[in-house]
C-alpha cells in the first residue's frame, strides 16, 4: 500500500513538472506566448511606442529605356537614414531583378513536376529550354567622395561594407550604377513585370517595377530582412523620397508613382488643356490621350528620347509603365481632405472596357478604402491594363483583364473590375501601413481583400463576393498539407495560397465586423490600426493588440483558432429537449396527460428526434432553508412559478467537432410559422470546448431549431445543424452544386 502511495506521488510530481514545462493551450488561453512581447517600441496596446523608430532611404535616379535592346540603365543617389538605435558596419540593398536569372534557387518551383500532355508553355517556365538574359549587371558603387565600396551579392540581395560604421542618429549617402534585360513576361510563371509584345503592330508595353536596386529595412523585430525574393513573397520597403528622370522614346506616354515636374517638356499643349479640365471633372473621365492619337503614335516608332520627370513624397517604392500604345483617361476624386486624380492607361486592345470601367473603379476603391481608414494622401491614383496578372505599387497598378475582340463576359468583366479595385486598394495596405509582405503577406493581402470586398459589396452588388461560405471548401482540406495562416509567404503551398492568404484572413474580418464584435465597434478598431500604422511598419501582434484595444473585446480565442491553427468550425446540434413546468394546485397526471407525456419521471427520457412526443414535465420543489446558508432574505416562489406557467423551456446541446470554437446563432421556428434568432458568445465554450448545454424559456411551442442559419461562422457540416435533423440536402452541399454549375 504504501509503495502504491509512493507511486501515485512520483506520477503526479512528474505529471505537474510536465504540466509546468508544457503550459495548457486552451483555446481560451492568452496569445502572449505565441507573439512578441511588447516593448518600449511596440505597447501593448497595439500602438506604435514612444521609442519606436524606423529608417528611413531617399533616392534619386536617372534612368533610360533602351527599346531597341530592351533593357534599362541606370544610376541612383540614395541617401540613408540610421534611425535606429544601432551602428551599422554594412547594409544590405535587394536585387530582385536576379530572381530571373537561370540558376536561382526557385528556379522551376512553381511547375516542377513532368507529365503527358504538358504545354509548351509549361515546359518552358520547367526547363528554360529557350535561354534569355536577365539580373543585374552592377557597373560601381561609390561613397559620396567617389571611392569604391565593397559589396557582396547573395542571390538577390547585395551587402555593402562600409569602411566605417553608420552611427546611430547618422545619414550615409551613396550611389550606384546598374543595368539590366527587361523580360517577355510571357516566358515566367507569376510575372508582375517585364514587358509584353503586340506582334500585331510590332509595339511593345513596358512595366517596369522592382526595378532599381533597393534599400532592405531594418528594424525593431527582425533586424536585417533576410528572406530572398521567390516571387511569391513581395516587398519589405522603407519609405522616402523620389525624384526620378525618366527617358524614353519621344513617342511614348509614361504613368508612374508620384507627380509630373514637367508636362510643359513631355505634353502637347492640347494634352496640358485636357489635363487642366480632368482636374475638375468629377462626373466622367476625360481623355488626356485618344485612341485615334494613340493608333497614330503606334505608326511613328520614334528614334529620338524624351525625359519624363516625376517626384514622389513619403512612398515606400516606384513604378511606371511605357510605351507608344497607351491611350490615357484622367478623372478627378473629391475625397474630404484631398482631390485625387484616378488615372487609367491602356492599348487599344483594352477597349471598350477600360475606357468605360477602369477609372471609375478606381473612383470606387478611392472613395469606401478612404472612408473605412483614412483619406487617400497621394495625388494620383493610376490603372494600366496588361494581359493578365494584378500588381501594386505607391500610386500606380497593374490591372490584369482584356477583351477579347472588344467583348467580355460578364464573369471576365467583373474579375478585371475587382482585380482593379484590389490593386488600387493596396495603396492603403502595404503601401502605406507598410507591414512586411515577404513574412506575413497575409497582413497586406487579407486586409486589402477585406477592404476590396467591402468596396464590391457597396459598388457592384451584382458580383460575387467572398463570403463565409467561400472558405469553407479549404477548411474541410487535408489538415496533412493545410497550414495555418501565420505562415511565411514562401512557404505556402501554390494551391493553397489564394485561400491561405486572401479568404481566409477575409472571412476572418467579416465575422468579427458583423457578428463577434459588430459594424460599429469593429469599423472603428479598424479605422484606429490604420491610423496608427500609417507610413510605419506594423507586425500582426500589432493588429491583434490594436482590435481587442479599440474594442475592449478579448479576441485571443478568435486569434489562436482562426490564425494559428488549421482547425475548422462544425458545430452539431445534437439534442433539443422541451420541458414543462409542473404547477402547484393541479393534478400531476391530469397535467401529464393534457400536453401527451408518456415519460415516467424517475426515469431518463430517450433521446427524441423531434418535438411530437410533446414536453418533459418539471416538478419544482420548494427550496429548503439550509441551501439559502445564511442568507435570511428567500426567493418569491410564487412569482417564480407564476413566470414560468404555460411557458415552454427548451435544453440544447451542442458539440464543438470541428475545434474551432465560435459564438453560436440559433433560429427558432415555432408551430405559428414565425421565428426569431438568439445569439450566444463563443464564451459559452469557456468551460468546455467540446459539448455544452443551453436553456431557453420561449412564450411560444418550437417546430425547429437550425444553427448558424445565415451561415455566418463557415461551418462544414449544415447537415448536423437543425432539429429535428434534415435529410435533404444540406445547405453546403447546395452552395457546393451552385459553385460547380457557376
Amino acid at each position: 500500500m504504501r509503495y502504491l502511495f509512493f507511486i501515485c506521488l512520483v506520477f503526479c510530481y512528474i505529471t505537474n513538472i510536465n504540466a509546468q514545462s508544457q503550459p495548457w493551450q486552451g483555446k481560451f488561453e492568452p496569445i502572449d506566448n505565441m507573439i512578441a512581447a511588447p516593448n518600449s517600441y511596440r505597447t501593448a496596446s497595439g500602438a506604435p511606442g514612444e521609442a519606436y523608430w524606423q529608417q528611413r532611404a531617399d533616392y534619386k535616379i536617372k534612368v533610360v529605356l533602351d527599346e531597341s535592346q530592351n533593357t534599362i540603365t541606370g544610376q541612383e543617389t540614395i541617401t540613408y537614414y540610421n534611425n535606429s538605435p544601432d551602428d551599422l558596419s554594412y547594409l544590405w540593398i535587394q536585387l530582385e531583378q536576379n530572381v530571373n536569372q537561370k540558376g536561382n534557387e526557385d528556379f522551376g518551383n512553381f511547375n516542377n513536376s513532368l507529365k503527358d500532355g504538358m504545354t509548351t508553355r509549361q515546359m518552358q517556365f520547367l526547363t528554360r529550354a529557350i535561354e534569355f538574359p536577365a539580373g543585374y549587371s552592377i557597373s560601381y558603387i561609390k561613397d559620396s567622395h567617389g571611392k569604391a565600396m565593397t559589396s557582396l551579392v547573395n542571390n538577390t540581395m547585395m551587402k555593402v561594407v562600409l569602411d566605417t560604421p553608420l552611427k546611430s542618429g547618422e545619414s550615409l549617402t551613396f550611389s550606384i550604377g546598374w543595368s539590366y534585360p527587361i523580360t517577355d513576361r510571357s516566358l515566367f510563371f507569376l510575372s508582375r513585370e517585364g514587358y509584353e509584345y503586340f506582334p500585331g503592330d510590332d509595339n511593345t508595353v513596358y512595366l517596369i517595377a522592382h526595378w532599381f536596386p533597393r534599400m532592405a529595412v531594418y528594424n525593431d523585430t527582425e533586424g536585417w530582412q533576410n528572406q530572398q525574393f521567390q516571387r511569391l513573397g513581395e516587398f519589405a520597403l522603407e519609405f522616402g523620397d523620389y525624384e526620378v528622370d525618366i527617358t524614353v522614346p519621344e513617342d511614348h506616354i509614361v504613368a508612374a508613382t508620384g507627380t509630373l515636374k514637367n508636362p510643359e517638356v513631355v505634353l502637347s499643349k492640347t494634352q496640358q488643356n485636357r489635363m487642366e479640365k480632368a482636374r475638375s471633372s468629377f462626373d466622367k473621365p476625360v481623355m488626356i490621350v485618344t485612341r485615334e492619337e494613340a493608333e497614330t503614335n503606334e505608326k511613328t516608332k520614334s528614334k529620338t528620347q524624351k525625359t519624363w520627370q516625376f517626384t514622389a513624397k513619403n512612398v515606400r517604392d516606384f513604378a511606371f509603365a511605357s510605351s507608344r500604345k497607351f491611350i490615357w483617361d484622367a478623372q478627378a476624386v473629391q475625397l474630404p481632405t484631398n482631390t485625387v486624380m484616378a488615372m487609367s492607361f491602356y492599348p487599344k486592345e483594352g477597349l471598350p472596357v477600360w475606357q468605360e470601367e477602369s477609372t471609375k473603379a478606381i473612383k470606387n476603391a478611392l472613395e469606401v478604402y478612404s472612408e473605412a481608414t483614412f483619406d487617400y494622401p497621394y495625388p494620383v491614383a493610376i490603372s494600366v491594363n496588361t494581359s493578365n496578372v494584378g500588381m501594386e505599387f505607391p500610386m500606380i497598378s497593374f490591372n490584369g483583364g482584356r477583351p477579347k475582340n472588344g467583348k467580355m463576359t460578364q464573369n471576365a468583366k467583373a474579375g478585371m473590375i475587382s482585380t482593379i479595385v484590389h490593386e488600387v486598394g493596396h495603396n492603403w495596405f502595404p503601401m502605406i501601413v507598410s507591414s512586411d509582405e515577404r513574412k506575413w503577406m497575409w497582413m497586406d493581402e487579407g486586409l486589402n481583400t477585406f477592404l476590396h470586398q467591402r468596396t464590391i459589396a457597396e459598388r457592384y452588388p451584382d458580383f460575387n463576393s467572398t463570403t463565409p461560405q467561400s472558405i469553407v471548401p479549404f477548411m474541410t482540406g487535408d489538415k496533412n498539407i493545410l497550414r495555418p495562416i501565420m505562415t511565411t509567404s514562401d512557404n505556402e503551398l501554390l494551391t493553397q495560397f489564394g485561400a491561405n492568404f486572401y479568404q481566409k484572413p477575409t472571412v476572418g474580418l467579416q465575422m468579427l465586423r458583423h457578428s463577434i464584435i459588430g459594424k460599429e465597434l469593429f469599423d472603428a478598431a479598424f479605422k484606429e490600426y490604420a491610423n496608427r500604422w500609417k507610413y510605419k511598419h506594423p507586425n500582426p501582434a500589432d493588429l491583434f493588440r490594436t482590435l481587442e484595444d479599440a474594442t475592449a473585446t478579448d479576441l485571443d480565442w478568435f486569434f489562436r483558432g482562426w490564425f494559428f491553427t488549421t482547425d475548422h468550425v462544425d458545430m452539431e446540434l445534437t439534442e433539443v429537449k422541451w420541458f414543462k413546468v409542473y404547477e402547484v394546485g393541479q393534478n400531476i397526471e391530469h397535467q401529464k396527460q393534457n400536453i401527451q407525456m408518456k415519460v415516467e419521471m424517475d426515469e431518463p427520457a430517450a433521446t427524441a428526434a423531434d418535438f411530437s412526443s410533446g414536453p418533459e414535465v418539471i416538478k419544482m420543489n420548494t427550496t429548503p432553508d439550509q441551501a439559502y446558508g445564511g442568507y435570511l432574505s428567500r426567493l418569491d416562489e410564487d412569482e417564480l412559478r407564476q413566470q414560468l406557467s404555460g411557458k415552454n423551456i427548451y435544453e440544447i446541446s451542442l458539440k464543438n467537432i470541428g475545434g474551432l470554437v465560435m459564438p453560436v446563432t440559433i433560429e427558432w421556428h415555432y408551430t405559428d410559422g414565425s421565428s426569431e434568432i438568439d445569439r450566444l458568445p463563443a464564451d459559452i465554450w469557456r468551460k468546455n470546448e467540446y459539448e455544452v448545454k443551453r436553456t431557453f424559456i420561449k412564450t411560444k411551442e418550437v417546430k425547429a431549431v437550425k444553427l448558424d442559419p445565415n451561415f455566418e461562422f463557415a461551418d462544414t457540416d449544415m447537415s448536423n445543424n437543425s432539429f429535428p435533423k434534415v435529410e435533404t440536402a444540406s445547405q453546403f452541399d447546395r452552395f457546393k452544386a451552385k459553385q460547380s454549375n457557376d
